[in-house]
């Protein structure tokens, strides 16, 4: 028997013969798994250290343009293990580690991202259950919706009286709206032949509501979960530069009141990755309840 063998340029290739159309086939699968775990590999690894070694670059050269007004990487990194060596030091309430001011950030983002939940999510089943509650909430959402919601932050300190709960006002008026809109879409989505059958099996509402609407509206409203903490992590830095007090947001206001520029670049890449940390922990969450046909 007379085969054709066809040697690769490179030597990494296993060797493909068309005498053996099963050896040839497992072969090109064994290329294509390689090719496809480089790729992977490049796209997943290679590519963000390039990313990040772009910004280093720029970063050096607004740096050393400066001329010694904006603070180097190296500074920036020496910096960041001094302020970390003890992160959790207090000498008196206006000057304590950045940890008590992380801490005291997320504690305000869980109250008013809790108090939310609360809240949106039945909001949420209502507006999407029943077509009266959709037509008396939906005009209202949409005019509130668009509001900034550090403009309701003197509303808050008006009927509160306090820099701390006008804070948690806040977060908690910028998190309802993604629970509420995602929780109500996700219920007028369930298909109609679930609720046929509870119309036929005579199902009282509160099954309908556990039994039926829960469970297929579960990934819509773990959506609504993350964006809603992502945007609630994102105010609490500016609301606490107004309102003062311990959290990040009002450390980052007092270095610049003092002048100093490394602590504030420390407590931008600390802020980016404590939201980092956050939106992973929730997307972890949401896709291990979320079906395919509705992943986002």
């Amino acid at each position: 028997m007379v085969s054709a063998t066809f040697h690769s340029t490179s030597n990494t290739k296993p060797e493909i013969s068309s005498g053996d159309p099963q050896a040839t086939r497992l072969a090109m699968n064994t290329i294509r798994l390689k090719r496809a775990r480089q790729q992977a590999f490049f796209l997943n690894w290679v590519t963000p250290v390039i990313g990040f070694g772009l910004l280093i670059l720029i970063w050096y050269g607004v740096a050393l343009k400066s001329a010694g007004a904006f603070p180097s990487p190296i500074e920036t990194f020496k910096q960041a293990l001094d302020i970390f060596s003890d992160p959790f030091y207090s000498h008196g309430p206006n000057d304590q580690g950045i940890g008590w001011n992380i801490y005291s950030s997320l504690k305000r983002v869980a109250l008013g991202f809790g108090l939310a939940a609360l809240v949106g999510i039945p909001a949420g089943f209502l507006i999407g259950r029943f077509q009266w509650a959709s037509h008396m909430f939906n005009p209202l959402i949409s005019l509130l919706r668009p509001v900034s919601p550090l403009a309701w932050l003197p509303i808050g300190l008006l009927v509160f009286k306090g820099a701390n709960p006008a804070a948690i006002w806040t977060i908690f008026i910028c998190s309802i709206w993604p629970m509420i809109i995602n929780t109500a879409v996700g219920v007028q989505r369930v298909p109609s032949d679930y609720m046929n059958v509870a119309r036929v099996l005579n199902l009282s509402e509160w099954k309908i509501m556990t039994k039926i609407l829960f469970p297929a509206v579960l990934p819509y409203m773990l959506t609504g979960v993350r964006l809603s903490v992502g945007t609630a992590w994102l105010v609490i830095v500016a609301a606490e530069m107004l309102t003062g007090g311990v959290g990040i947001g009002f450390w980052v206001w007092d270095e610049w009141n003092n002048l100093n520029v490394k602590n504030i670049i420390v407590a931008i890449f600390v802020i980016g990755l404590v939201g980092l940390v956050l939106e992973a922990l929730l997307i972890r969450l949401a896709s291990a309840f979320t079906f395919d046909d509705v992943k986002q």
